[in-house]
């Protein structure tokens, strides 16, 4: 299948684009950058979501779409929560008026667990209601309010995957905590901040198994006219002293630490993955935190 990548030079776009490559599918590179690392005869191209002419030329042979480009930085959202709607609502429209135009009925579409705001029902599933708690999140919302419209027009089957915390490998992001405990690790950063005690629980997901996800939800696409949702994440939980932990185990090196006062956030937000499990045929096989931390700290070095 030949699968157009937005975003393709992300984090998790790059990952895509691989995995696609893997799969034995052709996935396209798109990216607004004439240049991205990609494997070796994937085709790269440049086109802006906002520009109708290099947006019709992206789209042009391509049977499906990964569309994972935009904004994703919810702390930054709220400094600019008009540039957020702009790119991750306005482009999701564009592109959408693009697929129509060209004829292509499948979408994979990358959203956030962060949607789901703080719950108390732990782990989370796809009936939580939405209680987007930042502008990102409330833009993730909107464009797959528009992606839902879109499909019951009935010639778009499109999967929302609500993905949790990608780790692992080359993360570009130094705000997230894997690359900060590394940092700390390595001598690169004095200590490592901890809000509390540390016993913060999310769900982390190796990157690698985020793409896979993408390559199963197009293998087992909806039926036209529907917009299925899915959370993607390990099932597991670990805690910000659990990561601290593991990374001194691979590395061999004690992290050091310092204790600030408890951070206003959720104690526990953990995935629950049945669905993907069940229907795309989908499961986490790299997503062991120390696998995580060896895989980081290889690309880290």
């Amino acid at each position: 299948m030949r699968v157009l990548v937005t975003g393709a030079g992300g984090y998790v776009g790059s990952a895509v684009v691989a995995a696609l490559a893997v799969a034995g599918h052709e996935p396209v590179a798109m990216s607004h950058r004439a240049q991205v690392p990609t494997p070796t005869g994937v085709e790269v191209r440049a086109a802006d979501l906002h520009d109708p002419a290099s947006m019709a030329a992206a789209v042009a042979g391509v049977e499906a779409v990964c569309h994972l480009a935009g904004l994703g930085h919810a702390r930054e959202s709220w400094d600019r929560p008009l540039d957020h709607f702009d790119i991750n609502v306005g482009g999701t429209v564009a592109l959408l008026k693009a697929m129509r135009a060209e004829g292509i009925g499948r979408l994979v579409f990358a959203s956030t667990a962060s949607i789901y705001g703080s719950p108390e029902r732990q782990p989370m599933d796809e009936e939580l209601p939405d209680a987007p708690p930042h502008p990102y999140a409330a833009s993730k919302v909107a464009a797959e309010s528009a992606i839902r419209w879109e499909a019951r027009r009935g010639e778009l089957a499109c999967a929302v995957l609500r993905l949790f915390n990608a780790a692992g490998g080359v993360d570009p992001d130094s705000t997230r905590i894997v690359p900060q405990v590394l940092a700390a690790a390595a001598g690169k950063t004095p200590h490592l901040a901890v809000n509390g005690d540390g016993s913060a629980t999310r769900d982390y997901l190796h990157v690698q198994d985020a793409a896979d996800a993408f390559v199963a939800a197009l293998v087992h696409s909806p039926e036209p006219g529907t917009a299925r949702r899915y959370n993607i994440g390990a099932g597991a939980g670990t805690s910000i002293m659990d990561v601290v932990a593991a990374v001194e185990r691979i590395v061999g090196q004690r992290v050091p630490v310092v204790h600030g006062p408890p951070a206003d956030e959720p104690p526990v937000l953990v995935c629950d993955p049945s669905r993907a499990w069940a229907e795309l045929g989908w499961k986490p096989r790299r997503s062991d935190l120390d696998a995580i931390v060896r895989d980081a700290w290889t690309a880290h070095g």
